[in-house]
């Protein structure tokens, strides 16, 4: 993969885009377009609904989870309307024995009388506490669930799993690479600006660049390498430094540094590739305060590093100051240790600080577990290039939200399930996070919207919602309330922070949590509540709306 020269990127502000075109009414499954046709024959078309959009399980075996996509599903209310074609088309699609008033009722139909309260965005989020919670007529809050879904559901396990590479790498630097390996163009843009969200520094996708305000970055790949076989393909090999003065020959200079590295690269020196230096070189003189340059082309040890230090040295003989290498391929760890020997020795035998410090970047199809087990081998990297395990989420590819009515008319509804994990919670509900004294996130606790708000120092029962014998009273130090409204009267009624500031709150989020919490093998759940209230509520209109069996 191709990377790392830097474009500046431009200062923290507000830029907002319109809503991407491909996401209108008709981007949802058929059968929502069925059922509203189903619920309009029915007379519901006053009927109010409330729905809950939630997942069951946090992604990559961990116990947490980002939310993100809130801005986007805001948008699709702002726009939220059926165009004529978009008529004309379902009137050609669906049965026709569809009545003509129907096509007519959605045409007219808006999000104007549709409530919105989500999580921030950003927020870290846990099983069963809604994201999002949407109240308005029942067919337009029905018509909403696919596009919600797909606008939420890579979002938050895009930003998770950034996120977790962030924990992984700590300090270290990280950029995003993954456009080429991305699930089409789309894919590839949500990628890079949720990444971004969860913590990357970078992109090498230049249209994210430019549409999210996120920095960009890149330099060659190897067919820029190959491509030069020998110094006569160098058009070029001057170069002006950089305080100005006479061009200078960067090849003669390249040349004679090389030559006296030789013996402290302890290699033959016909081993490194000319074609490999002439490309450094091009490059170099292209990118004379940017030279970071791949290094594995051939091999590292015995050409790429001995080429690169060679351009280098030259290059700071005119002024300049090279970035660093990055290495694509072997033993990672290793030759990070190889390549940060040299430029130490380099350092000290000519008296150049800086030349320590350079940039040390792995790309090699890496991956979270990949990070982690170079931070124990005590590689010398200081950054890392990121694709197809980033923005495919190849351990786990969906995280499986879901949209469920729990309100109807101001009355519960509840779906029961043999398997007690797709039981739904009924009712309007309000969802708090409730702190520890040492400042720590220590219970999300759910309840009915019509019961007090939990208070600091005020004691709460806190009960497990499926099982009777689990339950703790908790005397919160603090008590956030999860959910604000983003939706009312046909306008975003809150404001909508930039990627730079939701980017800030996942960071901040995260810290609210135990390390045990966050760890990477066997971490700790954390504990999702009902109150009292609820759960006595939950397990009476369960046992209202099973079936009793008999036995004969």
């Amino acid at each position: 993969m191709s990377q790392e020269t830097t474009v500046p990127s431009p200062n923290e502000r507000e830029r907002r885009l319109g809503q991407n075109g491909i996401v209108q009414p008709l981007l949802t499954d058929l059968y929502q377009i069925t059922m509203a046709y189903a619920y309009w024959k029915s007379g519901k078309t006053k009927d109010t609904s409330v729905f809950d959009l939630f997942f069951r399980k946090n992604p990559f075996q961990g116990e947490f989870t980002i939310f993100a996509g809130l801005e986007e599903c805001l948008k699709f209310l702002e726009k939220f309307h059926f165009s004529h074609s978009d008529i004309e088309y379902l009137k050609q699609t669906l049965p026709p024995t569809i009545e003509d008033e129907f096509f007519v009722f959605l045409s007219k139909l808006t999000a104007d009388e549709v409530t919105l309260y989500a999580m921030e965005e950003g927020s870290v989020a846990f099983p069963r506490v809604p994201l999002m919670r949407i109240e308005g007529p029942l067919i337009i809050v029905q018509l909403l669930e696919t596009t919600f879904l797909t606008l939420v559901n890579y979002a938050s396990l895009m930003a998770t799993n950034a996120a977790r590479y962030r924990m992984a790498a700590g300090d270290l630097k990280l950029l995003e690479f993954g456009l080429r390996r991305a699930q089409g163009p789309d894919g590839g843009l949500s990628a890079s600006k949720y990444s971004y969200i969860g913590g990357f520094d970078g992109t090498s996708n230049v249209l994210a660049g430019k549409l999210f305000n996120i920095p960009v970055k890149g330099t060659h790949a190897h067919a820029y390498i190959t491509s030069f076989t020998s110094f006569s393909e160098l058009r070029s090999q001057t170069l002006t430094p950089k305080d100005g003065g006479e061009p200078r020959d960067l090849l003669q200079l390249a040349v004679k540094w090389r030559t006296e590295l030789v013996p402290l690269f302890k290699v033959v020196g016909t081993e490194a590739s000319d074609g490999e230096l002439a490309a450094l070189i091009s490059f170099a003189i292209a990118f004379p305060d940017g030279f970071m340059a791949l290094v594995d082309t051939y091999d590292v040890k015995r050409s790429g590093l001995l080429n690169f230090c060679a351009v280098a040295l030259a290059l700071s003989e005119l002024g300049y100051q090279a970035l660093g290498i990055r290495i694509d391929s072997g033993d990672l760890a290793y030759l990070s240790n190889v390549a940060r020997e040299y430029f130490s020795k380099i350092s000290i035998n000519y008296n150049i600080p800086w030349f320590k410090d350079l940039m040390i970047m792995a790309s090699n199809d890496i991956n979270e577990e990949t990070i982690l087990s170079l931070n124990d081998q005590g590689h010398k990297i200081d950054c890392f290039g990121i694709g197809t395990h980033l923005v495919t989420c190849q351990r786990q590819p969906a995280l499986g939200c879901v949209y469920k009515l729990v309100e109807l008319n101001g009355q519960p509804r509840i779906k029961l399930s043999q398997d007690v994990g797709k039981v739904t919670m009924p009712g309007r509900k309000d969802a708090y996070r409730l702190y520890s004294e040492s400042g720590h996130a220590l219970i999300d606790l759910l309840q009915r919207s019509v019961e007090e708000e939990p208070e600091p120092g005020n004691k709460v029962l806190c009960r497990h919602p499926f099982e009777e014998s689990k339950r703790a009273y908790v005397i919160p130090s603090k008590v956030e309330k999860l959910h604000k409204p983003y939706w009312n009267n046909g306008r975003i009624c809150a404001p909508l922070p930039n990627l730079q500031i939701i980017r800030k709150r996942v960071r901040t989020s995260l810290k609210t949590l135990r390390p045990d919490i966050k760890r990477n093998l066997n971490p700790t759940p954390f504990k999702v509540a009902v109150s009292d209230r609820l759960y006595n509520f939950l397990h009476d209109l369960w046992l209202e709306n099973a079936p009793i069996g008999e036995l004969s």
